[in-house]
Formats: C-alpha cells, structure tokens, sequence
C-alpha cells in the first residue's frame, strides 16, 4: 500500500551528520518502494530531492547547531499534502511544532529519537539546562504517536521522560560501499601513499570535528612507533586539531562522501572513536561494515554495537591512557586486527538499509493503526 509520508527533520543536506544520513536513507526507501513524501527542513537549498518536493524552514544557530523554526503555514502546508504519516526526524522545536499539527489533524506522528541534547548542552559548559531539557524533550515525544530510538538505553530515557509507543528502530548501514574488499584497491594507493604509511598503522576516525566528539583524545596515542592519522570530517575545532596534530603524520581530509568516504575507511587499520555522548553511532558501524577493528568508549550507543573483544573493543574513557593500551594491543596483534575485523564486519551483514528501513515502515503501518483504533475508542 503506498504512502504519503511528511518528513519533518531538524537537518538536511548540505550538512552531513547522522540525522541527515539516516533522513536520506529512509527518502531513498521511499522513493525505492513506490511511496510519496514531503520534506520540510532547516538546510535544504534544494526545491527537491529524489523527485519529493522539499519545503526550506528557516533556522539560527546555537553553538554551530542549526536549529529550526517553527513555520508559519506548517498546517496548511501539511493539510495540502494530506499524509498518511508525518515521521519527525530528531524533534526539537520545528519537530515539536509538526507533532501537534499532526495531532490536531488526526493523522500519527512518528517521532525519532537520535540527539542527546542534554549531553551536549554539558559538553558545552550548560550541565544546568539539563532538567529543563528534559522535561522540553518529554513534552515533545509525549504528543507522537509512535516513539523510536535507536537502542535500549535511547528507548528507556524515552520511557522515563514520559513517552508512550516506543520501540527499538536502529541504524542501517551501506554493506556495498564500506566493504573489507576495498582494502585490497587501495592498499599502496591513495591516503596510504600520501601519509607515506606504507609499513605505517594508520589509526582513522570519521566524524564531526568538534567538541562532543572529544578527538583530542587521539592525542593519547601519539609517540607510538610508525601510527599515523587519517582525520576526515570539518567542523569548528578543525583548525585546533591541526595545531594539536602539527607533529604527528596525519592527513585531515575534511567531510567525505560516497566512494571517497568509502576508500577513506578502506585506508584504515584501526577505527578510534571518542565521543561519550552518541546516541548510535553511524560511523562506528560503518567502520565495522568496512571490516575495521573499532576502539570507542563504553558510553552511549557504542555498547549497543560492540561486543567488546569480540567485534570491536569498549574502553573506560575516565582512565587515562584507555585508548592507548588497546590501539597497542591491536598493532602487535594482527592476527587479532584481522579477526574483530571480521567478526564487526559479520555483525553487521543484517543491517542493510533495506532491511532496516522495511522496519521502520512496519512503524509507519503500527502508528496508523494506533491512530485509528484511537478515532474508533
């Protein structure tokens, strides 16, 4: 049965982050499947995306986040297009703002849950708003219809701040662009050839460069023998990363996409990544499609993704020198590089896009049931 789906998400292209990935990815699903949609969104500068018609909202910012307004017309908007379902991608204010119109419309309202705001409110020198961030998030997903998360510690903060239909919606993950088989094309080629780390390790992460993803943390592992850096992604602790990185052999790629993203994990021995605040963590999983041994903090979604000693490792990030002692673990084991590549790579086979996003439409179909039975009672 074909869907009219308004989605409603607080970032879009031309930023590259993990909610414009995952929007991405469910539009291609949509458009795949033979579905309608609408996108209403803060950083479209595009009047279209895949054929669906895409509606700009205005924004400002807020410590380089840009945050959406809530827009005038948004009902008429959205009684216009008439959707079956409005899926609201990261609510905050705009998100909020299309919860209630749905709701006013009758029509269910999916909301997904993927920042932790309140974490980063802390990381940037606000521990105070957390409260009140809180109860500003519970008042949001409270109103939808259907709440996801993308792991079990997302959907129990859910619970607790007061919301009702939640259920486990993870991440997919491209098994054809991030492939162990790549490694091969580009072993003397490429970043490998530029950094001259030809019998170098080469430790990478991808990301945003900037606060909450604590990359100053890779400092931990200079002056380990032949270890050179391969940093891809931008943001505004870009140019003090590099005075950080002046004495190390690193490469910093800025923001990567499709195949070259894709060559940039294949140029990899080791994925390292920092942040304690992630609700998933995309890159992690693509790293381990890539057949990549992964570092990352036991904090957050990546103890929902690693099985630590199995298909990555989960370090303490309160120790000093966690990093370190597992990074030199790994490049005096390549037998163990090799197998937690595999085994990450194996663990993620089931996550295809396809299947993830097959999902999220039983989501779609479940909200509309709940919506009716709703009108019967």
């Amino acid at each position: 049965m074909p869907l009219r789906v308004a989605v409603v998400t607080e970032s879009f292209l031309p930023s590259l982050n993990g909610v414009t990935n995952s929007v991405v990815r469910v539009l291609e699903s949509l458009k795949a499947d033979g579905h309608d949609a609408l996108v209403l969104a803060p950083t479209s500068n595009s009047a279209e995306f895949l054929g669906f018609k895409v509606i700009r909202i205005s924004r400002f910012y807020v410590k380089q986040f840009a945050v959406a307004l809530p827009h005038l017309r948004l009902e008429a908007i959205l009684r216009e297009f008439n959707p079956d379902v409005v899926h609201v991608a990261a609510p905050f204010a705009f998100g909020r703002q299309a919860i209630r119109v749905a709701h006013r419309m009758g029509v269910p309202a999916i909301a997904i849950y993927q920042t932790d705001i309140a974490g980063y409110a802390q990381r940037y020198g606000l521990p105070g708003l957390r409260p009140i961030i809180d109860r500003m998030i519970g008042a949001i997903h409270r109103r939808a219809t259907v709440n996801l998360a993308p792991t079990a510690e997302g959907a129990d903060y859910l619970r607790k701040i007061g919301a009702k239909g939640v259920a486990v919606w993870g991440r997919g993950v491209d098994l054809e662009a991030y492939n162990p088989q790549k490694r091969e094309l580009v072993a003397s080629t490429g970043y490998r050839k530029r950094l001259g780390a030809h019998d170098h390790i080469i430790v990478g992460f991808v990301g945003r460069l900037a606060a909450e993803k604590q990359v100053e943390r890779l400092a931990e592992l200079f002056g380990i023998p032949n270890v050179s850096f391969l940093i891809v992604g931008d943001g505004p602790e870009r140019e003090n990363l590099k005075k950080l990185f002046r004495y190390q052999k690193v490469e910093f790629t800025g923001r990567l996409v499709g195949p070259e993203l894709a060559n940039a994990y294949a140029s990899m021995d080791i994925f390292v990544h920092c942040g304690t605040e992630e609700t998933f963590g995309q890159t992690i999983q693509e790293a381990q499609a890539s057949g990549l041994p992964v570092v990352a903090p036991a904090r957050g979604g990546p103890r929902f993704i690693i099985r630590s000693g199995h298909n990555g490792f989960l370090v303490n990030p309160d120790e000093p020198n966690a990093y370190r002692q597992v990074v030199i673990e790994l490049i005096n084991n390549p037998e163990l590089r090799k197998t937690i590549g595999s085994n990450a790579r194996t663990g993620v086979i089931d996550k295809s896009w396809s299947s993830n996003n097959a999902q999220l439409f039983d989501h779609y179909l479940n909200a509309i049931k709940i919506k009716n039975e709703d009108r019967v009672a």
